[in-house]
């Protein structure tokens, strides 16, 4: 049978998608500033007129990129919180959920990596503090769950203890490569051994 033609609304929303790849990626790697809407539309192989029949500016791009990418995250970790009752198997499943979507969406992740704290503080990326805010309860609602079980050592502040974790894990976007030497099964398990087992010889 021959192949179903796709729709006009269907190649309208693969071409979104490419788009907004290649606005990701470049971000990341040249910097928000730095990145041009004309930048975007070369990569794509359009004029930068035609890309404003897709979006409305580059600040539209970028934040349809950041609302699908942390959406996605949140949706995972909820998934993890609410699936998970021994705390230590709840902070290592986000640990690896993590890993993973630095090998699936390593644009998104470096892009949010560097650019987050500054876009918080510009109107229409308000979404981007809450939504942190949202990451970090689940990661420390875990953390105090550990400690109040004995799991995880009492004395230890869990918002210091998720900044450990969160920038260790995150700032791997920089030199991990999805489909290198270094797999997410990998890099999650020595993560883990170096978090529960530290670096002594036993």
């Amino acid at each position: 049978m021959p192949a179903t033609t796709k729709t006009k609304l269907e190649q309208s929303s693969e071409r979104r998608e490419e788009i907004l790849a290649i606005a990701a990626r470049l971000i990341a790697k040249r910097g928000y500033s730095a990145t041009t809407v004309r930048d975007i539309a070369e990569e794509a192989g359009i004029l930068s007129g035609s890309l404003y029949h897709h979006f409305a500016s580059k600040e539209a791009m970028l934040q349809e990129i950041l609302h699908g990418f942390m959406g996605r995250l949140l949706a995972r970790y909820d998934e993890i919180a609410e699936s998970v009752t021994d705390p230590r198997a709840g902070i290592d499943a986000l640990i690896e959920c993590s890993f993973e979507t630095i090998d699936r969406e390593p644009a998104a992740v470096g892009l949010y990596q560097n650019e987050a704290a500054f876009l918080a503080t510009q109107p229409g990326f308000e979404f981007l503090s809450a939504e942190s805010e949202r990451i970090e309860k689940i990661w420390i609602d875990q953390l105090r769950a550990g400690q109040a079980s004995g799991v995880f050592r009492a004395e230890g502040a869990p918002a210091v203890t998720y900044r450990f974790i969160r920038d260790a894990v995150w700032s791997t976007v920089q030199w991990y490569r999805p489909g290198g030497r270094h797999t997410v099964e990998s890099m999650t398990s020595q993560f883990l051994g170096l978090l529960h087992d530290g670096l002594g010889a036993h």
